[in-house]
Parts: C-alpha cells; structure tokens; sequence
C-alpha cells in the first residue's frame, strides 16, 4: 500500500528559547493529559460520566476529584489516590512517559541513525520485564529468546496492532520539527520491535504530526501530514478520515465519539484504531484549548492515559510552556518518575533541554 503526497519536510527554523518552549510544552503537556487520563484507565465513558456526575464534575475540567468515602462503588482503585485532585505531587510512574525517556536515552547513547535493533537492546538494558505490557511483553520475551525484530513483534503476540507502539511516537516527533518523514521512519524502526501493520502505524501517524507541529498550527492540516506518512488505504486511515468528516459534521463531541463507538467499538479497549480515533476526536472538537482537547480525550473512556497523554502532547507542541494554563501544569511540580534506569527522579524541564541537544544532533546528521 502506498503513502499519500506529503510535505515530507517543513521549514522550522525555530529560534533556541522559542523551540525549547515548544519541547517544554510537548513533555509537560504529555504528562498532564497522561496523569488526567490515568485514574480511570480502561474505563467506558458510560463509568466517567456517571462517577463525575455524581461529583457534579462533568464535563470534566479539571483533574479528576476524589469520590466521597460512602460511595466507593463510584471510585477509583485504591492506589490511585496521589493521583487525583488536590493530592498530586508530581508525575507518578506510567508507561506512557516511561517510552519516551527511553527514546530520548536511545538517542543519547546510539545516535540518531535509529534501528529496531537498538531499540531493542535499550529495553533489555534500561526497562523491568515487569513493567512493559501486552505487546511490549511478548516482544520482550521473544528477544531474551533470541527472536530479534522484526520477527519479535509478531512471534506468538496476539497485541502486535495495540496502542504500544502509539505511545512511543512522541520523542522521534519532538526531536524532528518540521521533518515527519524522518520522523514516521524512526518511528518505525522503534514499531517493529513489538508491532505490525495498524500497529506500526499508529506510532507514524503521531510521529509525523507531531514533528509537523512545531511549523504548523491548523489542526486538519497536521492530520493530513499524519496520514501521509501511512499507508492511504490502512484501516487506521480510514477510521481517522472517518473521525474529521464526522467532527465536521457536528460540534458536538460526543455525537462524534458515538460514530465512533458504533462502528469502532468493537476493538478491544487498548486497540491502536479505536483510540486512534478518540485522540483524533478531541483534537478535531478541542478548538486548541488545552484543557478542552484532554479533557475531551479522557472522558471518551478506554485506554484514557494514552489518549491524554498523546492529545496533551500535540496541545503542548502547538502552545509552548509558557502558554499552557497553571492549574494543569503546576501540580506537577517539574517533576517525573520512571522505571527507566537512570530515570527513577528527574525534572521534566531538564528532559526538554535534553531532547533539544538531541534535535541539533539530528538536524546536523540528516
């Protein structure tokens, strides 16, 4: 299957304080819609709407607030208490920022040629066996078995098109501004460690939108240079085609997410398409408003820190630190951790100086 035409590269140019702003925004915009998401990951948006109806917080605007102590049939798993209005300290621990540190350490250690075997070895070398799921834990097994890429993301992994691979997209967007087809490349080399086909795909449409957000704003065009990075004909196309007729069809956001459920929802919670989908949602009904567009992509219901995450990310890049509003970033007090090794406690500010370092030695390399 072919891609579509595409810009393939853009002029950036951005100047050092003003790109280092956007990178800022991108990681702290991940980690706000990631910590929204991750109270009630795997719920439906039937289970969100009621317990923030109960708490007379839907729509949702804010982080979400703890359920009173005699209604714990509307609440949240005991361990999920740090992470809920009024009591977050910083960014606990998720796999959906584990990945992109990891990606920002690859690029540290191996360069910016990008292969799926140094990929590899990054997450035997720096990630618990414990800690990765679904798709990332079979193609983990497969390679302390010896089954290197890019047989290990399809030996035995019933996940190998999940959303894995779509939360890894970030860090090869952010650290290409202007280049998504370098950018769905290196996304691709990470992919095909644990993932096939819609899968993969997943990771190059966000990569190459992503990258082409630091040059543009419109939020359709960015999704047009997402799709032409992919295969036109891929069924993760057609869902997000579907997503941006039907957001244009209403402004209502949950008319469109209805469609999707309707003809999507018959894709497994953690699926690639259907999240895909909601992210698409809520960038497509968020009007750029970076509270409205996470907000949007959490109460949708499924793998709601992923979809947040991802959808703060794109906010993120488009705004910059500067313009994002304190009551979702303050909270997190700069602060992250990992279960990347040399990760454990680190400041987000100083992983954006980081990634920017990494941008110059792409830039100089391609």
């Amino acid at each position: 299957m072919l891609r579509p035409d595409g810009p393939r590269s853009l002029p950036a140019g951005l100047p050092p304080d003003v790109l280092f702003d956007r990178v800022y925004g991108a990681w702290l915009g991940r980690a706000a819609g990631c910590l929204l998401g991750k109270p009630v990951e795997g719920w439906t948006k039937e289970r969100i709407e009621e317990t923030l109806r109960f708490c007379n917080a839907w729509p949702l605007d804010d982080y979400f607030p703890p359920v009173p102590p005699n209604q714990r049939g509307l609440g949240y798993d005991p361990w999920a208490a740090s992470w809920l209005r009024g009591n977050i300290a910083q960014m606990p621990r998720d796999d959906d920022m584990d990945y992109p540190i990891l990606g920002l350490h690859l690029l540290e250690e191996h360069g910016p040629l990008v292969t799926s075997e140094a990929v590899a070895q990054q997450w035997l070398t720096h990630l618990p066996y414990e800690m990765v799921y679904t798709a990332e834990r079979v193609a983990y097994r497969n390679l302390v078995n010896g089954i290197r890429p890019p047989l290990s993301g399809c030996y035995h992994n019933p996940y190998r098109e999940w959303i894995g691979a779509q939360i890894r997209a970030d860090i090869w967007g952010w650290t290409n501004p202007g280049e998504p087809e370098n950018a769905a490349a290196m996304a691709y080399a990470d992919a095909e460690v644990s993932h096939v086909k819609n899968g993969a795909y997943g990771e190059m449409f966000f990569a190459a939108l992503l990258a082409a957000a630091f040059v543009l704003d419109d939020i359709d065009e960015l999704i047009g240079i997402g799709l032409s990075e992919i295969p036109a004909e891929c069924r993760l196309a057609e869902a997000i085609q579907d997503v941006v007729l039907w957001s244009k069809e209403s402004s209502d956001w949950e008319q469109t997410f209805a469609r999707i459920k309707e003809k999507y929802g018959h894709y497994h919670p953690v699926h690639t398409i259907n999240n895909a989908a909601v992210v698409v949602m809520a960038l497509m009904h968020g009007e750029k408003d970076f509270g409205k567009t996470i907000s949007i992509a959490v109460m949708g219901g499924w793998d709601t820190d992923c979809n947040g995450a991802t959808a703060g990310s794109v906010i993120g890049t488009l705004l910059g630190a500067r313009a994002l509003p304190p009551s979702w970033i303050a909270p997190l007090n700069d602060r992250i951790s990992s279960v990347v090794v040399g990760f454990s406690d680190v400041r987000l500010s100083e992983l954006a100086q980081r990634t920017c370092a990494q941008i110059e030695r792409i830039a100089t390399t391609f």
